[in-house]
């Protein structure tokens, strides 16, 4: 399955003496072996970035655009091999891997286009006859750090502006699904950029995260991850004084208001909250329902949980596949028992799923009587759980849907115009969703607060983390 693929350094693929196997969520079993790059292999990537950040800065604006377009043709044309791919590492649905696919091409698309915009500007200076010019420069190197849970759109948010920027990148994907980066880099070589502004290594921290770090001419690193190995990575970037930017953890509430269009509401909650098998970092967590709706909405939410298809996402039929590996079904388990055993109500799910003899396969679960003390809520559960609690009065839910350190996005579901204000402006979180979960748009900065991370992706702004102003103060 990786037979065409390896390393991809200073323009080629290369096979190493060293590999590691990656196993199906689905099957349990190895999908292939890819080959993993030692210390020295990563510092050779690492060469042959500073090698192609004078070419690639001067190609200058226009010309990168145009490469970047050539780019997400060749994603276009390789679009179902790179869907299929993406269900098989992960298990999602085909249906949902295309989207992915096709929303990883539109960075490349709005990248191209950001390229041609990036403006300086003229200042008056207090000297006689001086002006400032302020301008904008690639800031260097990129090392970019991608998790598994969307393994195309992660990389496609980091390369595709730090491309547009200038910027020579060094990406470590997932090695839980390797294949799909692999596949976004091999059409990256249609771009005709110069060899060695776009670099791939799989491998252990100590022998990619570690060379990479340490490496003082990486003047970038951007990760999508963790709160926790954000936070190592922020203590690691620190030594090097690189710039950083960190697309983290989320707790995401969703509020359901007594005015709420409640079959809008269930229409477009359960499949945010099971897309992926909850494992999105900006899905719904933890749902807030008025007491006029509660029973309702919990009891329609729970039927329509129950009724979800689970199995290969490479099935047509299917709705929902399963969690990467063992260990992420094993932490899943362990917080919905905690739960029950602390008074939640379980309505539905709460166990392997039945029928599946092998998989990382866990039933789409609702609990209600939910507080928010229990870690269902009080943290991310990064799975396939929807934890219901009711509330009463607006004053009520603002503070219980803030009592929280993340603050990625939020939702809340009102027919008030008022309201809808009220919670753009209450909601502490970088991403707020009024009836609506479409939050990620390549020409929309995504991000979050607090421990959720610094810095955004997507938009005009998602290119200003790539670059550094440059001042010159001119005088005649």
């Amino acid at each position: 399955m990786y037979q065409e693929f390896g390393l991809f350094i200073a323009g080629n693929w290369e096979r190493g003496a060293t590999t590691a196997t990656v196993i199906s969520p689905v099957t349990e079993t190895p999908l292939g072996d890819v080959t993993t790059a030692t210390a020295a292999d990563s510092k050779r990537a690492i060469n042959a970035a500073a090698s192609a950040l004078a070419p690639l800065r001067a190609m200058g604006g226009f010309a990168r655009a145009d490469a970047m377009h050539r780019i997400a043709d060749e994603m276009t044309a390789r679009g179902d091999e790179a869907a299929l791919m993406i269900s098989t590492e992960t298990g999602k649905p085909l249906a949902q891997a295309g989207r992915e696919w096709v929303l990883s091409v539109d960075q490349f698309r709005w990248y191209a286009e950001e390229a041609r915009r990036i403006y300086g500007r003229v200042v008056e200076s207090r000297v006689p006859g001086g002006r400032f010019e302020i301008t904008k420069e690639a800031v260097g190197i990129v090392g970019a750090f991608t998790a598994w849970n969307f393994p195309a759109s992660l990389p496609a948010r980091k390369i595709a502006p730090a491309l547009a920027a200038g910027c020579p990148v060094v990406l470590r994907p997932s090695s839980q699904t390797p294949g799909v980066a692999m596949v976004m880099v091999d059409c990256i070589r249609a771009g005709g950029l110069p060899d060695g502004a776009m670099n791939l290594v799989v491998g252990s921290t100590a022998d990619t995260y570690g060379p990479i770090m340490a490496d003082p001419r990486v003047r970038k690193v951007s990760l999508t991850g963790s709160t926790r190995v954000g936070q190592q990575m922020i203590r690691d970037a620190a030594e090097t004084v690189k710039k950083v930017s960190m697309e983290l953890g989320g707790n995401a509430p969703c509020i359901i208001f007594d005015d709420a269009d409640l079959g809008a509401a269930l229409d477009a909650c359960v499949p945010s909250k099971f897309g992926n098998a909850g494992q999105v970092c900006v899905t719904p967590d933890r749902f807030f329902v008025h007491d006029s709706l509660h029973d309702t909405f919990v009891a329609e939410f729970a039927k329509r949980a129950a009724a979800l298809t689970l199995g290969d996402g490479l099935d047509d039929d299917v709705e929902m596949g399963p969690l990467i590996n063992a260990g992420r079904m094993t932490e899943v388990d362990a917080i919905v028992q905690e739960a029950v055993a602390a008074g939640a109500k379980l309505e539905t799910g709460g166990q392997r799923a039945a029928g599946f003899n092998v998989g990382h396969f866990y039933e789409p679960t609702v609990l209600s009587n939910v507080t928010d003390d229990m870690r269902v809520f009080a943290d991310e559960n990064f799975g396939p759980i929807a934890a219901i609690s009711r509330f009463s009065g607006d004053d009520e839910v603002w503070a219980r849907a803030n009592a929280s350190t993340m603050g990625l996005s939020a939702y809340a579901f009102t027919r008030s115009p008022e309201r809808a204000r009220r919670a753009a402006a209450t909601l502490k979180a970088g991403m707020v969703g009024i009836n609506s979960f479409a939050l990620a748009a390549s020409e929309a900065p995504f991000g979050g607060t607090n421990y959720s991370g610094l810095g955004r992706e997507g938009g005009s702004e998602g290119i200003e983390d790539y670059l550094d102003t440059k001042l010159l103060q001119i005088v005649f």
